[in-house]
């Protein structure tokens, strides 16, 4: 069964350069492409896509919205890739908060661009960890945890808790195995209990979360090359 996708860009050009990009996989069907946030909802709402690639800066609607919107009346399973320039700005931090799985480049090469959908597609996160820490970082410096915030952790055991941390700090299932001593089998698990007791939706909000929730800061630990 192929994945689903539905393409939304103001730029005419490069929103028929992803999907011509796209269209050469046998595994992936391009649905429909929308020029603003408005059509970016009635065209979701009419072909149900899998995976949404959405620009953040659109005329009638900016994709933050278009992607919350979205979201928030979806009644079936569609994850969002924010497609961005990349100058790390809160436009992109608010999308990932309002539920969007991941973000790329705009410049992503091609051979990559069906690699970023099929792991999204699939309930990956895909998010570089130098660019993470560098995002998340920057818009979480001064920022305070809310009680309930901070209350929502004292869902989770001290494993989860380190397998959230390792998460966050942007390792797979097989590298935080190594790390914690344990099984992927078992790290998988985990992942799976961590979003069902806080609500999450993927691994993407676990990061965003942990940040957040002030069990992982920027700076405290070295990550990325």
């Amino acid at each position: 069964m192929s994945i689903r996708v539905l393409v939304v860009d103001d730029q005419a050009l490069v929103r028929g350069g992803f999907a011509m990009v796209l269209r050469v996989h046998r595994d992936i069907t391009v649905v429909a492409e929308a020029g603003t946030g408005v059509e970016a909802i009635e065209a979701a709402r009419r072909h149900r896509p899998d995976v949404i690639l959405m620009d953040i800066r659109m005329p009638e609607m900016d994709g933050l919205e278009a992607t919350s919107r979205i979201l928030a009346e979806a009644d079936w399973d569609v994850r969002v890739l924010i497609l961005t320039t990349f100058d790390p700005d809160e436009y992109v931090y608010q999308a990932l908060r309002a539920g969007a799985s991941a973000f790329v480049l705009k410049d992503i090469p091609a051979d990559q661009l069906a690699t970023a959908v099929r792991t999204v597609a699939d309930g990956g996160a895909l998010l570089a960890p130098s660019i993470t820490r560098r995002l998340i970082g920057r818009f979480t410096e001064h920022h305070t945890v809310a009680p309930a915030v901070s209350r929502r952790l004292e869902r989770l055991t001290d494993r989860e808790r380190d397998v959230m941390v390792a998460v966050a700090r942007g390792a797979s299932n097989t590298e935080i195995a190594r790390q914690l001593f344990i099984g992927p089998a078992t790290v998988k698990s985990h992942v799976s209990s961590i979003l069902t007791k806080l609500g999450l939706r993927d691994r993407t909000q676990v990061v965003v979360f942990a940040y957040e929730s002030g069990l992982v800061k920027a700076g405290d630990h070295d990550i990325g090359r």
